[in-house]
């Protein structure tokens, strides 16, 4: 994972729509940058489905938000239409980019190691510095408050993180 504080590495990555969309391109707002395994399995539609109910209020903190995956174009265009996703997916095929953030890693499922994408987010400030991080992001946590059991949601954890940084 890339620490806090450091400078997030450059991309250029095409979009669901097949337009490349760079971090140079995007210097002067704050970003999002979630990674995903993969499109249409149950945790990443949960994720993909929050952060689309929750693009106003990001965009009222001048935020993007981008995924990220190892899925093509196709994929992602299949996935915005199933679920009438309104945020933009990025194309990570040859797992590059994945590989410079630190998601890309060994993961062990029923016994058996492979290389894969770790759920994480990061948000990018407008100076382009890495300025929050998660790993192993679960999407929705039961936790207790106030006595009773509720449902955190990892969207809402982040827009709280990016509404602290900008005040």
């Amino acid at each position: 994972m890339l620490e806090v504080g450091t400078l997030a590495s450059e991309f250029c990555l095409p979009n669901q729509d097949d337009v490349e969309i760079c971090l140079r391109d995007l210097r002067g707002k704050w970003i999002v940058l979630y990674f995903y395994p993969k499109d249409s399995t149950p945790g990443c539609t949960t994720e993909a489905c929050d952060f689309t109910d929750a693009i106003v209020d990001f965009a009222q903190l001048d935020a993007i938000i981008l995924g990220v995956s190892a899925d093509s174009t196709a994929s992602h265009q299949k996935f915005i239409a199933k679920y009438d996703l309104d945020i933009t997916l990025l194309s990570d095929a040859d797992t590059k980019m994945m590989q410079t953030y630190g998601v890309w890693q060994m993961k062990k499922n029923y016994g058996k190691e492979y290389m894969g994408i770790v759920r994480s987010t990061y948000i990018i400030s407008p100076d382009t510095k890495i300025a929050a991080a998660w790993s192993n992001v679960k999407v929705r946590v039961k936790r207790k408050k106030d006595g009773e059991t509720v449902e955190a949601l990892h969207v809402d954890e982040v827009k709280a993180k990016l509404q602290e940084l900008r005040a």
